[in-house]
């Protein structure tokens, strides 16, 4: 398969280069800070980058005429309404993570909040010192859960630390807490390449990495 890349000299896009050519795919087209290389047309686009290269990004999809697999995090609601239009025509999948293992504890923290009802509720995210946006897009997955009651959120800039996430759920009389943590961002390179055989296979629509991961469950 023969893939583009937005992002590629950033943290997670050196990652996706690796995985995807362990693969044996191959990167035909890359745009970041250091310029713009191609060599063939790509079947699809990854975008690793930040919110302010969207337009770039939107510009490709265009030229090319093929799906999209975004992982930039700090998106505003104009960005999402703009990838929901170009959805229309083409296969999008947008997700602020792309960890299985964040799937589960979304799906756990589910589960906690229909059980422990009038329990408190507090989130705990540390990512690398470079880390742009706060909260993290996925601390903001986690509080959309709670259907907009506003759920206090501590973010910690640490080091070079790939992501951890804890929910604590906390009763008069016992505590429950909910953690993951990503030791390399190979896990959200790996689950891009899910993504990317994931959208290749629709002809077009908005699809999240929940999507991806429970396909088999429709």
């Amino acid at each position: 398969m023969k893939y583009g890349l937005v992002g590629a000299s950033g943290r997670l896009g050196k990652e996706v280069t690796d995985v995807f050519s362990e693969a044996k795919h191959s990167l035909v087209y890359s745009v970041d800070i250091t310029g713009e290389k191609s060599k063939d047309k790509p079947e699809i686009i990854i975008d690793c980058s930040l919110p302010e290269a969207l337009l770039k990004t939107i510009d490709l999809i265009n030229k090319f005429d093929v799906p999209l697999v975004i992982a930039t995090t700090g998106l505003s609601e104009k960005d999402l309404s703009e990838l929901k239009k170009l959805s229309q025509k083409i296969p999008v999948v947008q997700s602020y993570n792309f960890s299985i293992g964040i799937q589960i504890l979304l799906q756990l923290t589910k589960v906690a909040k229909e059980k422990l009802s009038g329990w408190d509720v507090e989130i705990i995210e540390t990512h690398h010192r470079f880390k742009k946006d706060k909260p993290s897009g996925t601390a903001k997955m986690i509080q959309n859960i709670f259907s907009g009651k506003e759920i206090n959120t501590t973010s910690l800039r640490l080091g070079n630390v790939a992501g951890d996430h804890i929910v604590s759920f906390g009763g008069l009389g016992e505590v429950l807490s909910i953690s993951h943590r990503a030791l390399s961002r190979r896990t959200f390179a790996e689950g891009i390449l899910l993504s990317v055989e994931f959208a290749l296979k629709k002809k077009n629509g908005f699809y999240t990495f929940t999507d991806v991961v429970f396909e088999k469950e429709k």
